[in-house]
């Protein structure tokens, strides 16, 4: 039996409890992994009752299973949404939550600012199955000329990856309700700690669970959470499309999301110290964090986010030559892409998350040849800093 969520649970609570399967006197205190294909029917009518949709029961993991249900649960209420789906990966939670929503001769806007992946997703593949995609800045200046008859969704990523601009989660939703648009959002740079946009009035939230849901760099997973009219679109998705998410790494998951709460916490505190140690140093240019009154998306982030995250990115003076001396001093910074997990990270992105894109492209997502992208991990901030003075010397 699964336990049902408290409305008066804080978020730490709902990691650690929310979802878990209530055994009993003797029974397992954390959700086992049901390493299983398939489940047996008690009998035919049973099979039957399933076909017609009047059964829940589980048949085949690619279409459920127990212990997915769990971090179903659990990031469901964390998210404050009425059901979650978890899948194989980030992208395929990317994806199949827009194929839940868009189809051929379908536009989608999209703002500029992307994780490389889901750009190249609607710049390369999306064309090819008819769909149209409209780009347009974070302010979402002009982004009322471009909607016409065919326009279905609003597509937006906030904190955006690598130079965490923001996207004014009220105006955005706004704008999808006038035009009757379905709005998607990646909230994986804030989690659902700091932001939950579903109360802001998004229809569907993504996040690429490997990052700070699983927060310790072993698995590779993604979520879906929104109304279960819309979930259950993008569960059809997945089933269809095969990225449903293995047993055991869903277990990796809710074990990670129970330490979530104290993790973003520590890290803030750390991104913080970071970012104002970089600020000052002669050798950055610019530092790109939203917790610093210097950023320019600092006021509404202290408007609609609950901390300014464990992620930040700086430009190095002396461009990708010293972006590449840097990287390669680091010694407790891991040259490594992804992020969110305990170990503290360093990447260019015009290597990783951004390659393959022009000039154009590049400057269009605010990537500079000597951007370096950090993900604070859980060290001690003194041991960081002195990692980055001695890097930087």
């Amino acid at each position: 039996m699964a336990r049902k969520t408290k409305p008066a649970w804080g978020r730490g609570t709902q990691a650690i409890h929310s979802g878990e399967l209530e055994h009993g006197s003797g029974g397992p205190v954390t959700a086992p992994i049901f390493r299983t294909s398939n489940f047996a029917f008690a009998n035919a009518a049973e099979m039957k009752r399933w076909a017609e949709g009047k059964s829940k029961a589980y048949i085949y993991t690619r279409y459920g299973n127990p212990t997915l249900a769990v971090a179903e649960a659990k990031i469901a209420a964390l998210e404050g949404g009425e059901a979650a789906l978890v899948t194989a990966s980030g992208m395929a939670a990317i994806s199949s939550a827009l194929l839940a929503v868009l189809g051929s001769g379908d536009e989608v806007i999209a703002t500029r600012q992307l994780y490389g992946g889901t750009y190249r997703l609607m710049r390369d593949i999306l064309p090819r199955l008819g769909i149209g995609v409209s780009y347009v800045e974070n302010d979402l200046e002009g982004a009322e000329k471009l909607i016409h008859s065919r326009t279905r969704a609003l597509y937006v990523e906030t904190p955006t990856n690598p130079t965490l601009r923001l996207v004014d989660l009220r105006k955005a939703a706004a704008l999808a309700r006038k035009h009757k648009l379905v709005s998607l959002i990646d909230n994986t740079f804030a989690s659902p700690l700091l932001q939950n946009p579903l109360g802001f009035g998004f229809d569907l939230v993504v996040h690429s669970a490997t990052k700070y849901l699983g927060g310790h760099s072993d698995l590779i997973a993604g979520a879906i959470i929104g109304s279960r009219q819309w979930v259950d679109r993008a569960r059809q998705m997945v089933i269809h499309l095969g990225g449903s998410m293995d047993p055991g790494a869903a277990f990796l998951l809710n074990r990670g999301l129970k330490t979530l709460a104290v993790r973003v916490e520590r890290q803030c505190q750390t991104a913080l110290a970071v970012a104002r140690f970089l600020e000052r140093h002669p050798r950055v240019a610019r530092v790109h964090y939203p917790g610093l009154k210097s950023h320019p998306d600092h006021q509404l982030a202290r408007r609609q986010m609950r901390g300014f995250g464990g992620m930040l990115a700086f430009d190095l003076r002396g461009g990708l030559a010293a972006a590449v001396r840097f990287s390669d001093r680091v010694r407790l910074f891991k040259l490594a892409a992804s992020l969110g997990g305990t170990e503290s990270l360093v990447v260019l992105p015009i290597y990783t998350t951004h390659h393959g894109m022009s000039r154009e492209e590049l400057a269009g997502a605010g990537v500079t040849p000597g951007t370096v992208r950090v993900s604070v991990g859980l060290e001690d901030a003194a041991d960081l800093l002195e990692d980055l003075r001695r890097a930087l010397a």
